[in-house]
């Protein structure tokens, strides 16, 4: 019997978005064996919209995350593949195409994910920073890779109820994917990339999304993942040019934040600190190239340029949710603290 997919979408108050994603959902070409969407408590009007569209629609009576969401979604399906979509993306009308080849061609494949495309829906200028962040990280890297990535991801639905699905402790958008990935990867299961599976991502983004989402959503929770599991994966944002462009970042804001006091008691030692900062930038922009390299030939080179501040203020907040998820970490592996009168007392008793 041929795979059968099942294609589980959910979605909050996304109606800016979501006529869209089903309409490329209708347009894939073979089509799904059916496409859930999973409404996670919206107060707009998600559910209608995708009831007009004719989707089979679960509705949950109070938000409670993607990750139970998509849980919920995935307990309904009946596919032999669980096909993951965000509900702001544009899905290719050949994915289900790529999705099976890449699993006929190894059995022992437990996922497949793909990427965002190399061409963001929405013009704004952090938007399509960001979104071509994501598409340059994915499209460079490993094809074997670590992690599970839920915006276009694949997983076959008896390894993924054998898992127990995504963590439901995540409350919000978060890292429930990148988890499930480094659970299969413990057990050496097999997540392939496809670079051929582009989505596109139609969401506006604004400068205070993309610092929300690099410290609260990705850095802090990523870093705990990587204390819990003992591992820090070097493919992906993860390799060493990343890692030391966090560093790079830092002391070039180090530096910078005390030139104007040096300038003041120090001057011989302000020009010093001002060489330092220049040399951090420079081996940074470096170590980057060719990501600005490949900027410049889809927007020019002007536009790479612009990029430079907001791809240090990346570093920097990868850096600044490093240490939060440490101390995150270390503050909830100690002990409680040792009682020392009776809790009667505690409580007035």
């Amino acid at each position: 019997m041929p795979p059968s997919v099942s294609i589980v979408i959910p979605v909050y108050n996304g109606s800016a978005y979501l006529p869209a994603c089903l309409e490329s959902v209708r347009r894939m070409d073979p089509p799904p064996l059916e496409c859930i969407v999973v409404d996670d408590g919206s107060t707009d009007d998600s559910v209608a919209i995708a009831e007009a569209a004719g989707f089979q629609v679960i509705a949950c009576q109070w938000r409670r995350g993607p990750a139970v969401a998509r849980n919920v979604g995935a307990r309904a399906a009946r596919g032999s593949i669980l096909l993951f979509i965000d509900s702001d993306v544009l899905i290719p009308p050949d994915a289900l195409t790529r999705v099976l080849a890449r699993f006929e061609e190894e059995p022992a494949r437990a996922a497949i994910i793909g990427s965002y495309d190399a061409e963001p829906g929405s013009p704004n200028f952090t938007s399509q920073y960001r979104n071509l962040l994501h598409c340059f990280i994915h499209q460079s890297s490993q094809p074997r890779t670590c992690t599970f990535w839920t915006g276009c991801g694949a997983i076959r639905t008896e390894v993924f109820r054998e898992q127990g699905g995504f963590l439901e402790s995540y409350a919000g958008p978060s890292v429930e994917d990148m988890e499930l990935g480094l659970r299969l990867r413990q057990q050496g299961r097999q997540i392939w990339l496809d670079k051929g599976l582009r989505v596109k991502h139609l969401k506006r983004l604004s400068f205070g999304d993309i610092v929300k989402t690099d410290v609260l959503d990705r850095a802090v929770p990523w870093t705990m993942l990587i204390l819990r599991f003992r591992s820090m994966p070097a493919d992906l944002n993860l390799r060493w040019e990343q890692r030391a462009s966090v560093l790079l970042a830092g002391a070039a804001a180090a530096t910078l934040g005390a030139l104007p006091v040096a300038s003041l008691a120090y001057p011989d030692a302000a020009s010093w600190l001002a060489a330092a900062a220049v040399l951090s930038l420079t081996i940074l922009a470096f170590l980057n190239r060719r990501f600005y390299r490949f900027l410049a030939d889809l927007k020019g080179r002007w536009f790479a340029v612009r990029t430079f501040p907001l791809h240090c203020v990346h570093f920097l907040c990868a850096g600044a949710g490093f240490g939060l998820g440490v101390a995150k970490y270390v503050a909830a592996s100690k002990p409680p603290a040792p009682v020392t009168e009776p809790a009667s007392n505690k409580c007035g008793g």
